[in-house]
């Protein structure tokens, strides 16, 4: 924790600012898109929303667009992380340096497997119930470039998510004088919010996520295996159902 007021006031504004320009404006973009699904006549699952689109008419302006949007997402998590190695904390604090590679992807495949079944199962249950829009995690044509373009989304969202939801803005917290548990629902009602345009039960289940993924983090101080597993949940929802948008009838 942290006395001096000045140095408070500093990281306290750092936060606002870092969070008005990234997932932060992300989440109240997403509080308004779910107000105005609320008011639209139809259920919310009879909306769709999609994660993935196209971006161009042309082929080759649209896979640039959809790689400038995955540089992005890693520039937002290198923000966060710059501005802790800037104020003198190594990267191997939080987690991010590749001492333990193996451990690191061993944890990673067991995150993935302990929120994967379970947050899709919820995802259809809060479907089904009305509580969810029907999301459509890729609505890409499909081209040659569709499976890297989507590979390298994933990346992009879980490095942007883990570096600044969990390493960066807990951290933060915690130098603020907030207790553990306080830092870490705020991350996941964070992480939570910026999914609200997907109906409640999308913020449910990521505010479920987060629980687990910023105790994981708080317990190991290991980021890495946060970043694989949210990786290949991402993978497996882009690109699975893109393969098998239109073949599966269940799929919304």
């Amino acid at each position: 924790m942290l006395g001096d007021p000045a140095r408070r006031r500093r990281i306290t504004i750092e936060l606002v600012i870092v969070f008005a320009i990234t997932l932060g404006l992300s989440g109240a973009r997403s509080l308004l898109s779910l107000i105005d699904s609320l008011l639209r006549p139809e259920p919310l699952n009879q909306q769709q929303v999609a994660i993935n689109v196209p971006q161009a008419a042309a082929d080759l302006i649209d896979l640039l667009k959809q790689l400038l949007g995955a540089v992005q997402l890693v520039g937002w998590g290198a923000l966060g992380a710059y501005l802790l190695y800037s104020g003198g904390m190594r990267l191997a604090a939080i987690g991010l340096d590749r001492t333990r590679p193996g451990r690191d992807l061993r944890w990673g495949l067991g995150l993935t497997a302990l929120i994967g079944i379970p947050g899709l199962a919820l995802y259809f249950i809060g479907w089904k119930l009305g509580f969810n829009l029907a999301v459509q995690p890729s609505t890409l044509d499909d081209t040659w470039w569709r499976p890297i373009s989507l590979t390298l989304s994933a990346f992009g969202n879980a490095f942007a998510e883990e570096v600044l939801v969990v390493g960066y803005l807990i951290t933060r917290l915690r130098q603020l004088g907030f207790r553990e548990n306080a830092s870490l629902f705020a991350a996941a009602v964070l992480r939570g919010s910026y999914h609200l345009y997907q109906g409640l039960g999308g913020f449910v289940g990521n505010l479920v996520m987060g629980l687990v993924f910023g105790r994981v983090w708080q317990r190991t101080t290991r980021l890495w295996p946060l970043i694989v597993a949210h990786t290949l949940l991402d993978v497996v929802a882009f690109v699975g159902y893109a393969l098998l948008r239109g073949r599966v009838a269940w799929l919304p």
